[in-house]
């Protein structure tokens, strides 16, 4: 297995392993509605068949339907924090 650096901060890379194509092309647009990211890169997934499709995405450039559940979201995880 290849071993990746960590993305810059606010940055993730994200990896979608699918059956097929285009069913990894759909995730990965859901992904853009909610952050920018970059292009896809796609890949064969292994010897069974399958799409590996990675990119990453800048959690800083929320969309704005994401912005409300990352806030949700961060609220939890400080109130997790402060216990």
């Amino acid at each position: 297995m290849q071993s990746m650096e960590a993305p810059s901060d606010g940055y993730a890379e994200v990896r979608v392993v699918a059956a097929s194509p285009e069913a990894a092309r759909r995730v990965a647009e859901a992904l853009r509605r909610c952050f920018a990211a970059t292009e896809q890169r796609s890949y064969p997934a292994g010897a069974e068949g399958g799409t590996r499709l990675d990119l990453t995405v800048d959690t800083a450039r929320p969309a704005e339907s994401a912005q409300s559940w990352l806030e949700t979201s961060r609220s939890v995880e400080n109130a997790r924090r402060r216990k």
